[in-house]
């Protein structure tokens, strides 16, 4: 098992390049909008991205109207570059908080969200306690009525990404982790193209709270 000692560090090593040299990069998030466009959210809705790294979505969001964004990140670094090309772009001071979803400070004491954003996080937590942190999280912070839309590697995605190790996922594995008080809206498989033409298959999610 591949486990860095400094996930810090590791993936601050890993946003030191070009976006369009990172093998997650993904320029259009047209599947992610998918989902969310089938919310029907507010505006001014609380949309939480973790594990945000460079993302395009925050872009997209922005330029779809919605006004109440926050990103989070392990990197520093990637927060930094993604914060720099919003306000550049968008004159838009993106609010970015640099916390361990494992192990959440900042983010366990947020006030609700509407809307918790996971594309290619939950896959490189390969312990119990990693995974149960995390939906904890999501069950704390999630509102009555708020959406979680999780897009993870799929049972025959790939086995290693960035170097880690991944704990691949289908839908009857998330709808476990979130339990009875989360409803399935919708879901699709889709394979991701990667920067360097490889297929990566991924299993989208869009979970209610009842």
């Amino acid at each position: 098992m591949n486990y860095p000692q400094n996930l810090k560090e590791h993936w601050n090593k890993a946003y030191d390049k070009a976006d369009n040299q990172l093998g997650w990069f993904e320029e259009n998030p047209t599947p992610t909008m998918q989902l969310i466009d089938t919310c029907k959210l507010e505006k001014d809705a609380r949309i939480l991205n973790v594990g945000v790294g460079t993302t395009t979505l925050i872009d997209v969001l922005l330029d779809a109207g919605f006004t109440n964004l926050i990103a989070n990140d392990l990197s520093n670094l990637a927060l930094e570059k993604l914060k720099e090309r919003i306000l550049k772009s968008h004159n838009y001071n993106l609010n970015s908080i640099v916390d361990d979803l494992t192990k959440p400070i900042v983010l366990q004491n947020l006030e609700s969200i509407d809307l918790w954003i996971d594309r290619a996080v939950l896959h490189f937590f390969l312990k119990d306690e990693e995974q149960t942190a995390y939906f904890n999280l999501i069950k704390k912070i999630v509102t009555k009525d708020g959406y979680v839309l999780i897009a993870v590697f799929s049972l025959d995605g790939a086995e290693k990404c960035c170097g880690l190790d991944l704990k691949r996922y289908n839908v009857e594995m998330l709808q476990n982790k979130l339990g009875n008080s989360f409803k399935l809206i919708n879901s699709f498989n889709h394979t991701f193209i990667n920067p360097f033409g490889s297929e990566r298959p991924y299993v989208y999610t869009l979970f209610k709270r009842c």
